[in-house]
């Protein structure tokens, strides 16, 4: 009995099931029931067996039932059904205890024995948002850094979305399991999560690969494993559906300091259903099968497939009226702090009482970056106070921050009326400097209005960077005061090449066209190419990360359209599709410790996960205009339905109609982590969580005259093609006011 999908066949063979692509076997499993149960001592241990009966429904459907008894008394009935859907195979899984013996919970797994290799180094992985190839550049105690491990298994609420894929490195074969549908309900919440529990609600599961010993394992607190033999034999590698999901095994982030023990702490957290008579599990999965040449295009596809089934239904929100509610935000809170004009640098939340107040270039303050939206704003809506208030924000900057070596100082404290010694990162410093150069432009050419200072700063700022970047092209994650080096990776390079192309288009020098397009080259080559979008959280350390692959994007984006040479199509399309693995499209219930959350009415999807084996915000909400503009270049439709997503769903995490209960509409919180299902979050508020949300509304409209992109794409094909020519319309408008307005 076989069924088959493209060109491989899924066999069942005495009870076992074997998938192969030709005469070659891939993937099997002899014993596909399988069971944990924590033992009346709560240690765990696991059984497997052959399926009794399999039964060909149709061509497509194969159903495979048998029951697993194990020595201590408990029996465990399982009904397996297989069926062809498409691009996947389908397993509905249904588990029930028959009999009940001493043991005090269970969980069941459906893996597949990886037959080409079973040594895990043979491997890329991919889970979105947590492992990438073989996670080099994860911090240590991320899931995937020590391959040595027995167990690799993680919440797949871990993963933006519920997946998790191997790809023979030599052989290009690739197996992925997903969850089918998003369908976790709420786990107890009157049970606290231990290390070895037991929850009859839980549906959460876990996805991942394991090639265990016969023996126990569970960690005592300290990291002491306890293991006992036991009869079960692992032929090898595998790739894991494990229902309820456990996590682990992980490297411990701390140790008990006051025990002297000298092992390798690690925690392995077990969750287990009720051994009790008549419970029944019930979940399905997916299986992908295919080929790929590398692990790029892997990805690629396998997050294509999965978003295509478990993509969240898109937010209702009317962004008009999202973008006054945001500006109002930025007016009322934008003030003088001594001579210096800005927002405060985070709010507790609801009623945005003001804990710190510090001024950021960019990052995560994005002072100038207000300033530019503040007049922006204020001149298409004739609000002054708006206007005047952006201006005095950048006059600040040009004003105060600039050193005479050309590197601006980044961090204003106003009390100490200083600036704070925050490291120079190559990325912070383009979000100001771009801001600046901005709002330099949007007078120049909207009002006739001549900020030759603000230029003269942009370019004193730029000649600098030029000065130092490096023979290869590149440049330093950050610097110190002096210029020196302070961070040496170089992985970042990509952050500062929009601002050099934009400063070439309004100066027309090409030292800035030059140097953007060596950083080009060197991205392309070390970070494109490897994937190695490291580095671009300014208060993280240098790993794998969400914003280096948004600034690639925005970076290789501006050379396409200043070159349109397609070399920097590839990278920007590469960068893209890496980028939006980040970003939870499904979705599952959340609660939060606070009455007053939008988490409580809306959706956690849009949301995204900020650095490998981090926690999410909503950093991608500022990528949708881009992905629309990705689309019109590539008319890729999936780039079209993405940027429409992140548009609409990243605004859940924010009040957007007041009705949750905020001092006001728009607000939203900075970060947090859900993977528990419980939201854990500083409930304040930040410059950059509202900016980030209106920054490409402003372009949107600007660019397209809509606030919607389903406006946007009413308009005529030959009207969409001229308004995404953004840099040609830059340069018309630039010769326009260098000839048609007095300087002012």
């Amino acid at each position: 009995m076989e069924l088959s999908i493209g060109d491989y066949k899924l066999n069942f063979v005495n009870g076992g099931i074997e998938i192969k692509k030709g005469e070659k076997l891939l993937y099997y499993n002899k014993k596909p029931l399988y069971i944990s149960v924590k033992t009346y001592m709560a240690i765990t241990e696991f059984y497997d067996a052959p399926y009794n009966e399999v039964i060909q429904v149709n061509e497509n459907e194969i159903r495979a039932t048998g029951t697993l008894a194990i020595k201590t008394g408990s029996e465990f009935l399982f009904t397996d059904v297989y069926e062809v859907k498409g691009k996947v195979i389908k397993v509905t899984r249904k588990v029930k205890v028959t009999k009940v013996g001493t043991d005090l919970g269970f969980g069941s797994k459906f893996s597949l024995i990886m037959n080409e290799s079973d040594d895990p180094r043979d491997y890329y992985c991919f889970a979105p948002g947590a492992w990438y190839k073989q996670n080099e550049f994860a911090p240590e105690y991320v899931m995937g850094k020590d391959l040595d491990n027995e167990y690799f298994w993680q919440f797949e609420t871990r993963f933006a979305l519920p997946l998790f894929a191997m790809q023979n490195i030599t052989s290009g074969e690739t197996i992925a399991l997903s969850r089918w549908a998003s369908d976790i309900s709420m786990r107890s919440l009157d049970i606290f999560p231990a290390e070895n529990y037991v929850d009859p609600k839980f549906t959460i599961g876990s996805i991942g690969m394991s090639k265990p010993k016969s023996k126990t394992l569970n960690y005592m607190y300290y990291g002491f494993p306890v293991r006992k033999d036991i009869d079960t034999v692992i032929e090898g590698l595998s790739i894991d559906y494990v229902y309820p999901g456990c996590n682990g095994e992980f490297p411990a982030r701390r140790r008990y300091l006051g025990l002297d023990y000298k092992g390798k702490a690690k925690t392995f957290q077990r969750v287990n259903h009720p051994v009790k008579l008549g419970f029944e599990q019930n979940y399905a999965i997916a299986i992908n099968l295919g080929h790929y040449e590398d692990f790029y295009k892997m990805m690629r596809d396998i997050w294509r497939i999965t978003y295509e089934r478990l993509r969240d239904r898109y937010f209702e929100v009317d962004n008009k009226l999202h973008y006054h509610n945001c500006m109002k935000i930025f007016i009322k809170y934008t003030q003088k702090y001594g001579k210096a004009y800005g927002l405060p640098f985070s709010c507790q939340l609801p009623n945005l009482d003001v804990s710190s107040v510090s001024f950021q270039f960019g990052f995560v303050g994005q002072q100038p970056g207000i300033g530019n939206l503040l007049i922006h704003y204020g001149d298409t809506e004739s609000n002054f106070e708006a206007f005047q208030k952006g201006v005095e924000i950048i006059e600040f900057w040009v004003n105060n921050s600039m050193t005479e070596t050309g590197l601006p100082k980044v961090c204003y404290h106003p009390a100490i009326e200083d600036f704070e010694p925050y490291p120079h990162y190559i990325r912070m410093l383009a979000d100001g400097l771009e801001a600046i150069l901005d709002a330099y432009v949007y007078l120049k050419v909207r009002k006739g209005i001549e900020k030759e200072a603000w230029l003269e700063y942009c370019k004193k700022a730029a000649d600098w960077i030029v000065d130092i970047q490096n023979d290869d092209g590149s440049f330093y994650r950050a610097y110190n005061i002096d210029g020196s080096m302070r961070m040496e990776s170089k992985a970042t390079t990509p952050s500062i090449i929009r601002f050099l192309v934009y400063l070439y288009l309004v100066t027309d020098s090409e030292k800035y066209k030059i140097a953007a397009l060596k950083a080009g080259e060197y991205s392309y080559k070390n970070v494109y190419l490897s994937m190695e979008y490291r580095g671009g959280t300014c208060d993280n350390a240098d790993i794998l990360d969400k914003e280096a692959g948004i600034y690639a994007l925005f970076g290789f984006l501006a050379l396409f359209d200043l070159t349109k040479e397609q070399k920097w199509l590839e990278a920007a399309i590469g960068a893209a599709d890496y980028t939006e693995t980040w970003t939870y499209v499904w979705k599952f219930p959340v609660v939060t410790p606070w009455p007053k959350h939008p988490f409580n009415k809306y959706s956690i999807s849009g949301q995204s996960i900020i650095t490998v084996g981090g926690g999410a915000d909503v950093y991608m909400a500022a990528c949708a205009y881009t992905y629309f503009r990705l689309y019109l270049i590539t008319r890729d439709e999936h780039y079209l339905d993405f940027a429409k997503f992140i548009y609409k769903n990243t605004r859940q995490s924010t009040d957007v109609d007041g009705s949750c209960g905020y001092i006001m509409p728009g607000l939203g919180h900075e970060s947090g982590n859900f993977t528990n299902q419980i939201l854990e979050s500083h409930y304040h508020w930040l410059p950059w969580c509202t900016f980030v949300q209106v920054e490409p509304i402003i372009r949107l409209y600007e660019t397209f005259g809509v606030f919607e992109i389903e406006d946007a794409m009413k308009l005529s094909e030959e009207m969409l093609k001229k308004q995404n020519d953004i840099y040609d319309n830059l340069l018309c408008d630039l010769r326009k006011s260098r000839g048609g307005f007095d300087d002012k």
